[in-house]
């Protein structure tokens, strides 16, 4: 019994070693038995198939599986959790815009007015004088050019309905003198049919107009939160960054701290560029409105100035406006030619100024920015479309961030604690 015992054990010991040298068996190779009962007894039985799974799968059941189809199934799964939660977060968002998009704007109007801020602090001036200076001077500008623009709008709105009234004449007789040749009870039949439209539509009408004021109800909300948020941006932005960088795990911090600056210098960037392009539009587009004495030249240049924020979209809107403006105060042919010079100015624009002033720090291709105002009007309407282009230049920025290998510079009020060996 002992002898038999001391040769179980060495044949153990021996398969043991055998398993740490080659621990995969070849294939058709029987196994080397180790129990005490068949020791020593010679192995006649061909080799028993493995019925151990494969190394990716967890389960006999999950190796008859094909392996394209178990990625498949992988990918799956994970996308639909993606985007179970980008569904969520679309639904927060729009739930609670009337908050979001405020401060959006916020963030947008403190990186137009930070370098501004920073040199009055410069200059010796209090942090809250400063921020309060800057901010109540941009909003002086502000009040000031929609009141310019205001007032001219009205002054010249007289003049323009007659000339939309003799306009409309001129499409009455050319309707009964062209190639139409359309009976004056055609054209009353037509209008009476406009008119049944409007009437019975008119709960509709009223309903958008209860819509507009509730509209105008948020945006008066909004304003006073977007200034409230801009003058605490200004003044304690810093603060404020670092203190949600500290709810972050240490060893995330730097990091996350590297990104969100860096997203701010190309928001920063973004937003200055966009006002100097913009008001070089607005400008050029301008000039040929007084040349060619188009009413509304000042209100529309402050449109071309505004709509420039919102890019490709927003110019080829306020530049239609001008054109339409054009065509019906002085006629086709200077409306063709205000047309030329719109078209003229955005491609200056979208290939001279953008890429000069802005830089490759924040391209971005014209398929996203397409996508992501199409994206913010669903969501915000013209807001979102504005804010929609400087936050995908911003994520670009900080996802480029984050991905990068490179370690951030050490902060240089960083403090170092090293521990010696006892």
């Amino acid at each position: 019994m002992r002898g038999r015992l001391r040769r179980a054990y060495d044949s153990g010991r021996a398969s043991a070693r055998a398993r740490r040298v080659d621990p995969v068996d070849a294939p058709g190779e029987p196994d080397i038995p180790s129990g005490p009962a068949t020791a020593g007894a010679a192995t006649t039985a061909g080799p028993e198939p493995s019925s151990a799974p494969h190394p990716s799968t967890a389960s006999q059941d999950d190796a008859d599986v094909p392996h394209a189809l178990r990625i498949a199934a992988a990918w799956s799964w994970r996308l639909i959790a993606i985007g179970i939660v980008a569904w969520a977060l679309l639904r927060i968002v729009g739930t609670i815009r009337i908050v979001i998009i405020p401060l959006a704007i916020a963030l947008l109007l403190s990186a137009l007015l930070a370098p501004a801020v920073g040199w009055l602090l410069r200059a010796r001036f209090p942090r809250s004088l400063a921020t309060g200076v800057v901010l109540v001077g941009g909003l002086a500008a502000v009040v000031g050019t929609l009141t310019l623009a205001v007032n001219e709008f009205i002054r010249g709105v007289p003049e323009l309905s007659e000339k939309s009234s003799q306009g409309v004449r001129q499409i009455q007789d050319w309707l009964r003198t062209g190639p139409l040749h359309v009976s004056d009870s055609q054209l009353n039949h037509y209008i009476d049919e406009a008119q049944t439209w409007i009437t019975g539509n008119s709960k509709t009408v009223t309903t958008s107009a209860l819509s507009a004021t509730a509209t105008l109800a948020e945006v008066l909300t909004g304003t006073v939160l977007v200034l409230f948020a801009t003058f605490f941006f200004l003044r304690d932005g810093n603060k404020i960054w670092r203190f949600l960088v500290r709810l972050l795990p240490v060893a995330a911090r730097w990091k996350v701290d590297d990104a969100g600056r860096a997203s701010w210098a190309t928001l920063g960037a973004y937003v200055r560029a966009t006002v100097l392009v913009a008001f070089i539009d607005a400008v050029g587009i301008g000039v040929f409105l007084v040349i060619f004495d188009i009413p509304f030249a000042f209100p529309l240049a402050a449109l071309v100035f505004l709509g420039a924020f919102i890019p490709i979209v927003g110019a080829a809107l306020s530049g239609g406006v001008a054109v339409l403006v054009a065509l019906v105060d002085s006629g086709p042919v200077t409306a063709l030619i205000i047309l030329g010079a719109v078209i003229g100015v955005q491609q200056m624009e979208g290939h001279v100024l953008q890429p000069l002033i802005m830089g490759r720090a924040v391209a971005i291709h014209p398929l996203a920015v397409i996508i992501g105002i199409a994206a913010g009007v669903v969501l915000a309407g013209i807001a979102g479309a504005l804010v929609a282009v400087p936050l995908i230049a911003v994520l670009n920025t900080a996802i480029r961030r984050l991905a990068a290998r490179t370690v951030p510079d050490t902060p240089p009020d960083a403090v170092v604690v090293a521990s010696q060996a006892p």
